[in-house]
């Protein structure tokens, strides 16, 4: 045989190796896509509708009917500080068809903070993604005369200051706890009912500090009626790119408002990896970027395993700070 034979030959056979290689590594997508429900879905939203959790279970809804050629239904079971959304799905076929799509207090905070709750976030549920986050900021009063984080707790440790937030036990309460702690400063906390009751106190005077989602706080700070402080996430925010971070000023944390998908423990696993491959399709699609955008998410879609690890990781954070600090849900 030539020596331009035994070459063709050798071409050939790599070339049938690199075949069969690809076709090895599309096998997995065939059977995600064999595992995906073809039944009809209910997402459970445990929020009222018009927030990023509502927002989120649509885009999901309507991504996954087009996908399975299906009803995909959003039911908002709010009530319960979220526990009755939680519980029905807790409670549901572990076949992929029942989803919830959750934000993080509920259930890196509350396994915590409340007591004899009906399910186990590790024991009952199987994470799926962790779908998006916003950025949080800490804010101050105008007249507060403080610039930064320095100056805050500067004026801390010479005078008592208030702080608002969501709610007792909400993650922005913990934020402004775990500053507290990291700082060795009094702060007095002040609940409310939800973020806008607390901005409007802040902007007329009546508490000087508080945290929340930035998008939510935005407007404020952009008409001079709130000083943005620091970020409490781990990076800068494109909105607000000269707010510097609480752990650049000297206090490391991340502290980021997230949304999660997860399903019934006992769902099969090729199901679990079926959902996030198309969950992540439709989150990444171009379509999907103004609705994120017009909500302030950024699409992270972190898998499983590590959504998993994240899920216990700041469950134990939230412990400490809840015990540290003597938070108690009256």
């Amino acid at each position: 045989m030539t020596t331009v034979g035994v070459k063709a030959r050798g071409m050939i056979a790599r070339r049938g190796l690199l075949v069969a290689g690809a076709t090895a590594l599309a096998a997995p997508s065939h059977a995600q896509a064999d595992a995906f429900p073809r039944r009809p879905i209910t997402i459970i939203a445990p929020l009222a509708p018009g927030g990023p959790v509502d927002v989120l279970a649509r885009i999901l809804a309507a991504g996954f009917q087009a996908r399975s050629g299906q009803p995909a239904a959003v039911e908002n079971r709010t009530g319960g500080a979220g526990n009755i959304g939680i519980e029905a799905v807790r409670r549901a076929p572990a076949d992929g068809t029942t989803m919830l799509v959750i934000p993080a207090g509920n259930l890196t905070i509350n396994p915590t903070l409340l007591r004899n709750l009906p399910f186990d976030v590790e024991r009952d549920f199987a994470p799926v993604a962790m779908l998006a986050t916003a950025p949080n900021v800490v804010i101050a009063q105008p007249a507060l005369p403080v610039r930064d984080i320095a100056g805050l707790v500067a004026l801390a440790r010479r005078r008592a200051l208030s702080y608002g937030s969501p709610g007792v036990g909400s993650q922005l309460h913990l934020a402004m706890e775990l500053l507290a702690l990291k700082a060795d400063i009094p702060l007095t906390h002040v609940p409310y009912r939800g973020t806008g009751p607390a901005l409007n106190d802040l902007i007329g005077g009546q508490i000087e500090l508080m945290a929340s989602n930035l998008p939510a706080l935005f407007p404020a700070i952009q008409a001079g009626q709130a000083r943005a402080l620091a970020m409490t996430t781990a990076a800068r925010s494109t909105l607000v790119p000269e707010v510097p971070t609480l752990t650049e000023a000297g206090y490391p944390m991340d502290v980021t408002s997230w949304y999660g998908l997860l399903v019934p423990r006992a769902t099969p696993a090729p199901v679990v990896a079926a959902i996030f491959a198309e969950a992540e399709r439709i989150l990444r699609a171009p379509e999907t970027e103004p609705r994120m955008r017009a909500q302030a998410l950024e699409v992270v879609c972190e898998p499983p395993e590590p959504f998993a690890a994240r899920l216990r990781r700041e469950t134990a954070q939230w412990a400490e700070v809840i015990r540290d600090r003597r938070i108690t849900v009256d």
